[in-house]
């Protein structure tokens, strides 16, 4: 059974740095594509970035190109997110989500296993 499961969140003050990852266990072959998308409270769940596993190949969202940088440890099938310059406007729940086609899309719907989260606050 695929299992993602996320860590990293917290607390932080705007303009602050964090990184957060997503660990992938249950599966016998390379992840294929994971993505980042985050939820706030009251909002429709948004994505943030993804990336093909095996090339590396990046997508993000408008929002956060120049600020948040997805990478992933091959060897240890984790994917993680560095965001920089955090807003108030980032503090959301972070889920990490998985495809099995090495494609990287932003739409939520492509993605057919899901973490629980980590949370994210950051105050002004």
């Amino acid at each position: 059974q695929v299992k993602l499961v996320e860590s990293g969140g917290g607390l932080v003050q705007a303009g602050g740095s964090v990184r957060i990852s997503c660990a992938v266990s249950g599966i016998t072959d390379s992840p294929g594509a994971m993505a980042w998308f985050r939820q706030a409270l009251g909002k429709e769940r948004e994505f943030v970035a993804a990336m093909t596993w095996r090339s590396g190949k990046t997508l993000y969202a408008d929002s956060v190109e120049a600020r948040f940088t997805v990478s992933r440890d091959i060897a240890e099938n984790t994917l993680y997110l560095q965001m920089n310059d955090l807003t108030p406007e980032d503090t959301a729940l972070y889920v990490c989500a998985r495809n099995s086609d090495p494609v990287a899309s932003d739409r939520a719907d492509w993605y057919d296993s899901w973490g629980q989260g980590t949370q994210v606050t950051v105050s002004s």
